[in-house]
């Protein structure tokens, strides 16, 4: 399963890296033909809205995969090993649990007709390919979360 998490958190850093400067470019390029060239993209603000919202699902997904979240540990740093490992274990299963009920429903959003036919107001895009981030990301911090849950019942990673 690490090496399942490791394999995806490669392609999401490639992902990011490209979405992150398509949108640094989509911006600068908007705002260069609107001050500069007095003809606005109107494309422009459509497709970087999009770009930011697949960074953003695939960034919190790199983020759950090196355990960046923020979090208030104080109660955590005076438990025991143990009771902090159970403690660990069972916010695992809860975050995995509702990972995966946003997952189903989010399948069935993405899938359904109302989406299937809806689509974008400057691109004329089918909208299910914006909003696949929502499953796919999902998807993907999962697939982390399980492998850092492996990590904590085996007792590799430090508590």
């Amino acid at each position: 399963m690490k090496a399942l998490s490791n394999g995806i958190s490669l392609l999401e850093k490639y992902i990011s890296i490209v979405l992150m400067f398509s949108m640094a470019v989509i911006v600068t390029l908007a705002v260069l033909f609107r001050y500069v060239f007095n003809a606005p993209l109107s494309w422009a603000g459509e497709v970087s809205i999009f770009l930011l919202i697949w960074v953003s699902f695939i960034g919190g997904s790199l983020g759950l995969k090196y355990r960046s979240q923020a979090a208030v540990s104080i109660v955590m740093d005076y438990l025991p090993l143990k009771v902090k490992q159970a403690v660990s274990i069972l916010g695992h299963l809860l975050m995995l649990a509702f990972l995966l009920l946003i997952i189903y429903y989010s399948f069935q959003w993405v899938l359904s007709p109302s989406v299937a036919f809806q689509r974008s107001t400057s691109l004329l895009l089918p909208m299910w390919i914006p909003y696949l981030v929502v499953p796919v990301g999902l998807t993907f911090a999962s697939i982390h979360l399980i492998a850092n849950l492996l990590e904590v019942v085996r007792g590799d990673v430090a508590q």
